[in-house]
């Protein structure tokens, strides 16, 4: 069963990518491209069809070669580049494409990157100026979660924390400021242990940036608010929840008393941002981990306590993952998915009570499990792993100013993580030169196995785009590669 999403607006071409809206889409297509029909050679029902099974293919498989699309429908070449043209001067099939099961896709990842031409220029070879920066402060973390990658113990050294603010500080002041969102903070480990990190905050922000902080708000206490006043300056506090109880937090994070303490301390910093009248927004993440599905009514019951604490500034926002690592070929078991739904409405039902106006960020794969379509994520493997990665789009810098490829690669002591620095920061190197370098030598990481679970869920997907253009390209689709841009 889908669960009950709102469809407006309710035009039938609109909605076309979700399951069970081809009949009628079609014939509400067909006076839009009734004069376009002659040109592509195929009859005005024939060519609406086609069309509708476009937006539906891309709305649900946005990684989809433009060949195996083409041999889907049963097109030449020429009548199918006839049937692409028509496509994109239908703005009403571009929408129904982003507004599919699969649209957070494009338009939470894909376009943002197109128009910025970042994609284009790591398929090209060429430099660019990388698109996303995290910066990785923390000298340690308090968890051991069960699920990172970290080694067990490794850290960085305290003596390493003074050169290596420093050279974030360069790093920051050095950075193009045309997008604003270009900065974050995370981890590799714990940022909030870095008694510099307010300072960084602060100094970002004054050239503009929007910095969202990524932390377990363990040390997010009074003391620490005190001592990092420029914490304050942030646009965005995201916690990762661990649990909804203290036996899920030991579980989790083998920390005992480290639920109530998190509590307390997101609590008290809803009652402070209020007092101050800071704008800085608090969001959580939530990776619902296999068989806790039924637990998630105990999420919108956390979350209403914060509220009830904080009624005029309530949570701003929740990102609610479903966790994939565990399954080779990225599906869920069906009695999965019947237990993730069923999870799912119990949780939004919960959630229109006790913070109705929460922002939920579902996800790639949950957004795609709520309206119907089984949730599948792209799983690159070591053998579909680009050789050149993409720093054009994204990189990771820790504290002591090593650029990471891959997001999951920036913690202390991982093995083989140190084959995917870039190169190294310091208070005289340019981001952009160790780019640049990178790119222009040719430099290539031949991946190994194992080394795929460096790559998040945006290193994936941008691998699979990149790896989809450099298919459509190569089949000579060169104008349409993507499909959409």
């Amino acid at each position: 069963m889908a669960l009950q999403v709102d469809r407006t607006p309710l035009d039938p071409i609109a909605v076309c990518a979700w399951p069970g809206g081809n009949s009628a889409a079609a014939a509400a297509l067909r006076p839009l491209i009734e004069e376009d029909a002659p040109g592509t050679g195929l009859e005005p029902d024939r060519l609406a069809e086609h069309l509708i099974a476009l937006a539906r293919r891309y709305g649900t498989e946005p990684f989809t070669p433009l060949e195996s699309a083409r041999r889907g429908l049963g097109l030449d070449r020429a009548t199918f580049a006839r049937v692409l043209a028509v496509f994109h001067r239908t703005p009403a099939l571009r929408t129904a494409v982003e507004r599919g099961p699969a649209g957070m896709y494009w338009t939470n990842t894909i376009l943002p990157l197109e128009r910025r031409g970042v994609l284009d220029a790591a398929v090209r070879g060429e430099p660019a100026f990388p698109y996303s920066v995290g910066l990785y402060p923390g000298p340690s973390c308090m968890f051991r979660c069960h699920f990172c990658v970290r080694v067990t113990g490794a850290r960085y050294q305290q003596s390493a924390l003074t050169d290596g603010n420093a050279m974030f500080a360069s790093l920051i002041d050095r950075m193009p400021t045309d997008n604003p969102h270009a900065l974050y903070l995370s981890g590799g480990l714990e940022p909030l242990t870095n008694p510099g990190t307010g300072d960084l905050v602060r100094r970002a922000a004054a050239r503009g940036f929007k910095l969202s902080l990524y932390t377990n708000s363990f040390a997010l206490t009074r003391q620490t608010l005190d001592r990092q006043p420029g914490l304050w300056d942030l646009y965005a506090l995201r916690t990762s929840l661990y649990g909804l109880s203290e036996d899920d937090y030991v579980a989790t994070t083998t920390k005992k008393g480290a639920f109530q303490r998190v509590k307390d301390n997101l609590t008290r910093f809803q009652a402070l941002r209020r007092e101050r009248r800071r704008p800085v927004r608090l969001g959580l993440n939530y990776i619902i981990l296999p068989g806790r599905a039924g637990r998630l009514t105990g999420l919108a019951d956390y979350i209403g306590d914060l509220n009830d604490g904080g009624p005029d500034r309530p949570v701003d926002f929740l990102t609610l993952r479903e966790d994939y690592s565990g399954r080779p070929d990225g599906k869920l078991a069906p009695e999965e998915r019947v237990e993730l739904e069923h999870g799912l409405a119990a949780f939004e039902e919960r959630i229109r009570t006790r913070a109705p106006s929460l922002h939920v960020d579902y996800g790639y794969a949950l957004q795609s499990l709520r309206l119907g379509v089984d949730a599948e994520l792209p799983r690159i493997r070591p053998e579909t792993m680009r050789p050149t990665a993409h720093p054009q789009v994204a990189v990771q810098v820790d504290l002591l100013g090593d650029v990471y490829l891959y997001r999951e690669a920036g913690f202390p002591g991982l093995q083989g993580a140190e084959r995917y620095v870039a190169g190294r920061l310091t208070t005289g190197t340019e981001l952009e030169e160790v780019v640049r370098r990178f790119v222009t030598e040719g430099r290539q990481v031949a991946p190994r196995p194992g080394e795929e679970y460096f790559l998040d869920g945006f290193d994936q997907t941008v691998t699979a785009r990149l790896n989809q253009m450099e298919t459509d390209i190569a089949d000579g689709w060169a104008e349409h590669r993507g499909f959409l841009r």
